[in-house]
């Protein structure tokens, strides 16, 4: 299986959005299963579930669709390269960092690693993955930016509609879509009220930064003042699936799609 996929729209449709799924994937290649213990049922409840069918419209609207095929216990692509501890990577930095670039736990604090990764298996995973996907998504946004003057990505996420175990907000539920922009920060005060008015229309509640500020795609590439526009999005679970079974539920699901696709043609008629 390919580690990542791209999905371009018809030249003349294209539009400056770019859409990233980094959670959505499952799949664990054979060296990276060959150092895990992780719960089978672990990996389906800590993936973004159905995200990338939530969005899988987006090039027939224009849009440029990025999508991750592999699960976040492998590498997770919306942390920083360096964002890892000596408890999962040998001769790595002290700290406490359990779920930064490689997991070591579930979110529940089931252990993820049967043992800590050697150096070499972190450059493995980082050269197969996490470097050539953020070149992907580097040279996408440049092309936007050199044909349209701008770029926006919008990070596509989902989250538990409650604060499991493990979480910072345990047992508190959650709005329906949480906008991450770091603090309004990682895009201009129009995009970010694009996100908001579409959900809202849609009847969706919204409570931006919180408990989601946005992670490294937000923070790295949204740099307003140099044209590229970045807001991450999460979902509340609750809307689409079945949080139990795992499962998509149908007409919720296809109300949330539609939610989706309005959203980017939105962000496609926005200028910063």
């Amino acid at each position: 299986m390919k580690p990542f996929r791209v999905e371009e729209p018809a030249r003349a449709s294209e539009t400056p959005v770019v859409v990233e799924v980094p959670h959505a994937g499952v799949y664990i290649d054979p060296e990276s299963l060959a150092w895990m213990c992780a719960p089978a049922r672990a990996v389906g409840r800590d993936a973004d579930l159905w995200v990338d069918a939530l969005f899988e419209g987006a090039p027939k609207l224009g849009a440029t669709l990025l999508v991750s095929n592999v699960s976040r216990y492998v590498v997770d692509l919306n942390r920083t390269a360096t964002d890892y501890d000596g408890l999962a990577v040998e001769g790595g930095p002290e700290g406490n960092l359990p779920r930064g670039l490689i997991w070591r736990t579930t979110t529940e604090g089931d252990a993820i690693l049967g043992r800590r990764l050697t150096a070499s298996e972190l450059a493995r995973r980082i050269a197969w993955l996490y470097d050539p996907y953020h070149r992907t998504l580097e040279a996408l946004l440049a092309g936007k930016r050199k044909r349209f003057g701008y770029a926006i990505l919008l990070c596509a996420h989902s989250m538990p509609s409650t604060g499991r175990r493990g979480h910072v907000d345990v047992g508190t539920g959650r709005a329906d879509v949480v906008p991450g922009s770091r603090g309004r920060t990682s895009a201009a005060g129009s995009i970010i009220d694009c996100v908001e008015r579409v959900a809202k229309g849609a009847g969706l509640s919204v409570k931006h930064d919180d408990p989601y500020k946005g992670g490294f795609s937000t923070s790295h590439y949204g740099r307003p003042l140099s044209g590229c526009h970045a807001v991450q999005i999460e979902l509340a679970r609750r809307n689409y699936m079945d949080e139990d079974t795992l499962a998509p539920l149908a007409a919720p699901f296809a109300r949330v799609r539609a939610f989706g696709e309005a959203l980017v043609t939105a962000l496609s008629a926005t200028r910063p």
